[in-house]
């Protein structure tokens, strides 16, 4: 139930963005070289070799003739690697979504040495390989097809096919829709450091019930679509862990213990730094409980080495740090110890834990979130990571040592403040660096490290800062604090209308999000803007403002993340409900006969109860592909947050947050939309909720949008049309301007 704004990832997913994430397995990122400055890109349809040192010096690796098959027209890198010496790429190509992500497609190899270029796979169909990835060795490429795992020898371009029994049930090397939707679990296998045998993930979804989606305009007789999809309450499909030679054979499967009846999760697996064990992260149902567990390849046996409990949940390390997507573990002292990170004092902090759990060292200390891990260099002996010791909206890039000892040291020059996104070097020479913040426009530069030094001839950054030097004090927004009446304080922005009068009232309209997936309240640029307006909000004359109530994943500690759990659909909306009450009891140019509200996903969620239950704040409600009823969405996720609902009593927090148990409330105006195609925020969370409003004899406005997913913009015109029929709705019912 995410939604992705421009680098922002909540529960809001508007296709107009789904590739926006970095997703290093099949979406473009940097590569860097060994020698820490310089770093690969895909680029005009070309692999270059850039350098740090110089901005102005470029070198081609692959042009578009040596990417061009014979008799074909040349093919364009989505995303490439190199093999471990630097003379094999494979380049990724054609790709299709699967759900999300674009992580099906077509591979070819280029060998430097021989200068060849060879389709991988030429027996399968087109765009139907998924997660390519040399042996460490780099004879071999093993990638996943319908569900089964095969391995291609370069030499000979041989294929062996290592599983047979995959179906769209029994999923080898992949995953079904909610691990991927919820624990970022795309690329289901890992080559053994060897390059020997490969242990994989088998997910068997065959008593996992469908969700039957109706397709009702590709043909002129309706058909339906099944999509695997255990609502919350119903148990997950059962996972395995298995080993087999990359010659193929018989698989060994890894003995991890689960709950018969409500099963249990393995978000993470990778080899434990030999060929001969995985290091795996094992999390009961009710994800409060974690365990790291060192299997056996051999044998199978496993054995429990370190575990956590959390009154509320565990968050896995790449639902917050997209950098872990596709997997990884990061190990020191030759795999005598890896790193950790965990809430367990209050903070999210990293620690060192021995290879049999019973030692750990607090890596990074203080009152503060580690928001993103940089990177680790060793050698040096630092961690890297983002975090804002002092202002929750913002970003900022430290070092720390990574035996514990000294304080965080920030790195970032506090001459620029605002949101900063790194990509370091693996040993902390360099990095690409990217920054903005609310009045100065989004630039990028690369620097040395740890002085953070410009390159000479790429000081991008200080001249957008220079640029902007009068920008703050003309822009028109304001980034603000408010305490509610529960003793609460959250950030907010808000942007006030061009030729703002103080002495006047004006429109209000709150965005909001509400929920464990999104964050809205960033210093950076463009955090205002509306893309759902089709005008300019501030010509005219809107004030538009945004909340981040507790629970939403701002870097301001454990408490405060987690201080939501079972209170979804109630402490969030009271929150921004409450603050939203503060600012008009503040504020006299807020109209408090013109307050709207809106969000997408999670936040047409929010939107419903605050207008179902708050009526007397909110008059009018724009809900976009809303939960109604939380017992309709994913167990992964609504579990995760609310409890099991294994009976009446633990079903109650589901019920009590849910919008339809409100709606017979409703006051104000309210635009509900929908896409029936929605394989995420399924179609009946619409039917339940127009059942629940035309009971109670509740009138609103109903979009439906046929056969659209959750992002609502397949089909010509659909995003003009949604766009303007927001619009529209908006002006009419919350109209613009000072009185």
């Amino acid at each position: 139930m995410k939604i992705y704004r421009w680098g922002l990832p909540s529960l809001l997913i508007l296709s107009l963005l789904m590739a926006g994430q970095t997703a290093s397995a099949q979406i473009p990122s940097t590569h860097w070289a060994n020698d820490g400055y310089q770093y690969y890109k895909a680029q005009s349809g070309e692999v270059v070799v850039l350098d740090t040192r110089d901005p102005n010096k470029k070198t081609v690796l692959l042009s578009k003739e040596m990417l061009t098959p014979q008799g074909e027209k040349a093919i364009a890198p989505r995303n490439f690697y190199l093999s471990a010496d630097g003379q094999k790429v494979l380049v990724y190509t054609n790709a299709k979504k699967v759900w999300r992500y674009p992580t099906r497609g077509d591979y070819w190899v280029y060998d430097l040495t021989a200068k060849k270029l060879t389709k991988l796979g030429a027996k399968f169909p087109a765009s139907s390989l998924m997660f390519g990835k040399f042996s460490p060795d780099g004879t071999k490429v093993g990638y996943v097809s319908g569900h089964n795992i095969y391995v291609e020898t370069l030499a000979d371009n041989s294929v062996k096919q290592l599983t047979t029994d995959g179906t769209t049930k029994l999923i080898n090397g992949t995953f079904d829709w909610v691990y991927e939707e919820e624990f970022f679990c795309r690329d289901g296998f890992r080559w053994s450091p060897d390059s020997k045998k490969i242990a994989y993930w088998q997910i068997d979804a065959s008593n996992t019930k469908n969700y039957l989606m109706l397709n009702t305009t590709d043909s002129i007789y309706p058909f339906v679509k099944p999509v695997e999809y255990p609502i919350a309450g119903e148990p997950p499909s059962p996972f395995k862990i298995g080993v087999i030679s990359a010659d193929g054979g018989s698989t060994k499967w890894m003995d991890i213990p689960t709950d018969p009846v409500l099963q249990s999760y393995v978000p993470r697996m990778e080899w434990a730094a030999n060929s001969s064990e995985l290091i795996i992260q094992h999390m009961n149902r009710a994800q409060n409980h974690t365990e790291v567990m060192i299997c056996n390849a051999a044998t199978g046996k496993s054995n429990s080495i370190y575990s956590e409990t959390d009154a509320a949940w565990i968050d896995i390390l790449p639902t917050w740090e997209e950098h872990y997507y596709y997997g990884g573990w990061n190990w020191f002292k030759n795999g005598a110890e890896f790193l950790w990170a965990s809430e367990k004092d209050g903070w999210r902090h990293l620690y060192r834990i021995s290879r049999d759990g019973k030692k750990e060292k607090l890596i990074t200390k203080g009152n503060y979130d580690v928001m993103q891990i940089n990177a680790i260099d060793e050698q040096s002996g630092y961690v890297y990571f983002s975090a804002s010791q002092d202002n929750a909206t913002q970003k900022y890039l430290y070092r720390t040592k990574l035996d514990g000892s000294g304080k965080a040291e920030r790195l970032t020059p506090a001459t620029e403040p605002g949101t900063h996104e790194y990509d370091v070097s693996p040993n902390g020479k360099a990095a690409t660096h990217a920054f903005s913040n609310y009045y100065t426009e989004g630039t990028n530069e690369t620097v040395s490290l740890p002085l953070h030094k410009t390159f000479s001839g790429d000081e991008k950054v200080a001249k957008a800062i220079a640029a902007a030097a009068d920008a703050k004090a003309k822009s028109n927004v304001e980034f603000f604090k408010v305490k509610t009446e529960d003793g609460v304080e959250m950030d907010g922005w808000m942007q006030k209308p061009n030729n703002f009068d103080p002495a006047k009232k004006y429109p209000v309209v709150l965005f909001v999000y509400g929920e464990p997936w999104g964050q809205n309240v960033k210093d950076e640029n463009g955090t205002t803007y509306n893309f759902m307006y089709t005008g300019d909000m501030a010509a005219d004359g809107y004030i538009y403002m945004s909340i981040d109530n507790r629970g939403t994943p701002v870097p301001k500690g454990r408490e405060w993340r987690k201080s939501i759990y079972k209170g979804i659909g109630t402490l969030n909306i009271r929150d921004l409900a409450m603050g939203t009450k503060q600012l008009l009891k503040e504020r006299s140019y807020l109209d408090t006969s013109r307050v709207a509200v809106w969000g997408w996903s999670g936040g047409g969620s929010s939107t419903l109860n605050l207008m179902f239950q708050y009526g007397d704040i909110f008059k009018t409600g724009i809900a976009v592909a809303a939960v109604g009823n939380q017992l309709t969405y994913d167990n992964i996720y609504q579990e995760r947050y609310t409890g099991v609902p294994v009976d009446e009593a633990s079903r109650a927090a589901f019920t009590k947050g849910s919008p339809i148990t409100y709606a017979k409330n409703l006051k104000g105006n309210l635009l509900y939309v929908h896409g029936t195609g929605d394989d995420n925020v399924h179609y009946t969370n619409a039917e339940q909720l127009i059942n629940e409003l035309v009971k109670n004899n509740r009138q609103f406005q109903l979009m439906l949008y046929p056969n659209r997913t959750h992002g609502i913009s397949e089909g010509a015109g659909t995003t003009t049309h949604l766009r303007t029929m927001y619009t529209n709705y908006l002006r009419e019912h919350c109209p613009p301007g000072a009185r």
